[in-house]
């Protein structure tokens, strides 16, 4: 086990990259990388790490801001609860804690959003606590090299992995351990087409050694993909004016805007648009409205197949469609030009890199 713990520090030392959120031991910049990388590739993440600590400083800052500014920043990343997370232990830390992060393990996993992971790896890195860190990389690694076929979804799985992380951990530096052996399944033991011909466990590793690398780790039972039909309305009037509402209901979005969205079955066709959209209530200055009612001009599908915007657990196919009103007619509008004032899902995001309210303007 120390044999281990020495060979993956040693090739750790000689090719590490070199990341910003390493320079320091700052509880703030650790958890704050720690949360953007969930997830996320370290490229993606980095530039929103950047954006962050430049705009909010400290944990105080953060936990003053806006929810609405924070996810605004944040997006592009998806998974928004992290976001919502983010900015709720910002408040904890800032309002309850003194702007003090804890310094155990055990209280920073109280923390919400921070699970056994990112609470190892800060109460590791900061306060040099000998928790081993397990994340997809540590359990790609660990079931390579030591040929553990328990599946990495499973509760027997998780004890079985943390424990021989825990094992295996240096002890006297867990920080440099813990950053190794990620950094190892990172870029080193990778998901697909692995350095194994040039990597110091290759004679020790199981899984290289029976040719089981593209079987390991094992997963049980893949979730079902769910198939979902968005129609976006983006209403827009001869002054250039167009309606967004914010998302309230319990989901992945909420907090965001969007468009008016109608939700099908299936994927809706032009000739039976009006048929479904009718009764869908548009919100209005004073009180919400029916589609039927309002003074529309012309129906346009900017695309006719759906964009395809895949989740977690579902498959979006996503339409917008351009509403030309000849007058607001009660609906609670805003000048086209301030959409970029407000934190959008990135499905719309990108739609909105290529469209052009002045086509649609007389």
């Amino acid at each position: 086990m120390l044999n281990f713990s020495k060979k993956l520090i040693h090739w750790y030392l000689q090719n590490k990259r070199e990341l910003p959120w390493r320079q320091t031991q700052d509880p703030y910049s650790i958890w704050l990388s720690e949360i953007i990388l969930q997830q996320t590739r370290v490229e993606q993440g980095m530039p929103y790490y950047f954006s962050f600590v430049e705009t909010y400083p400290d944990v105080k800052a953060l936990a003053a801001a806006r929810e609405d500014d924070v996810l605004k920043l944040w997006q592009g990343l998806g998974y928004y609860s992290r976001a919502r997370n983010l900015h709720a232990t910002a408040k904890k830390v800032a309002y309850d804690l003194n702007g003090v992060f804890p310094d155990t393990y055990k209280e920073l996993k109280k923390l919400k959003g921070v699970g056994d992971y990112t609470a190892s790896a800060i109460a590791s890195i900061c306060f040099n606590e000998a928790t081993a860190v397990v994340d997809g990389n540590v359990y790609r690694v660990l079931s390579r090299i030591y040929g553990i076929d328990t599946p990495i979804n499973s509760t027997p799985g998780a004890k079985e992995f943390k424990a021989l992380a825990q094992e295996l951990i240096d002890k006297k530096d867990p920080a440099t351990f813990n950053q190794a052996i990620m950094e190892f399944g990172a870029t080193q033991c990778k998901p697909k087409n692995p350095y194994c011909l040039h990597c110091p466990f290759s004679e020790s590793c199981v899984a290289f050694q029976q040719g089981r690398i593209a079987d390991l780790p094992v997963k049980k039972g893949k979730i079902k993909v769910r198939d979902r039909f968005f129609n976006y309305l983006i209403f827009i009037t001869p002054k250039g004016e167009t309606l967004i509402q914010q998302r309230k209901e319990k989901g992945i979005w909420r907090g965001l805007f969007d468009f008016p969205l109608l939700e099908t079955e299936k994927d809706l066709q032009k000739e039976h648009f009006r048929e479904s959209v009718n009764k869908l209530m548009i919100l209005g200055k004073d009180k919400s409205v029916k589609f039927e009612a309002l003074p529309v001009e012309e129906i346009i599908l900017q695309q006719r197949a759906p964009i395809i915007h895949k989740l977690s657990h579902q498959k979006l196919h996503v339409k917008f469609w351009v509403i030309k009103l000849s007058e607001a007619s009660g609906l609670q509008m805003i000048a086209y030009e301030r959409l970029g004032d407000f934190a959008v899902p990135r499905v719309i995001d990108r739609f909105l890199e290529d469209f052009d309210f002045k086509d649609f303007l007389e």
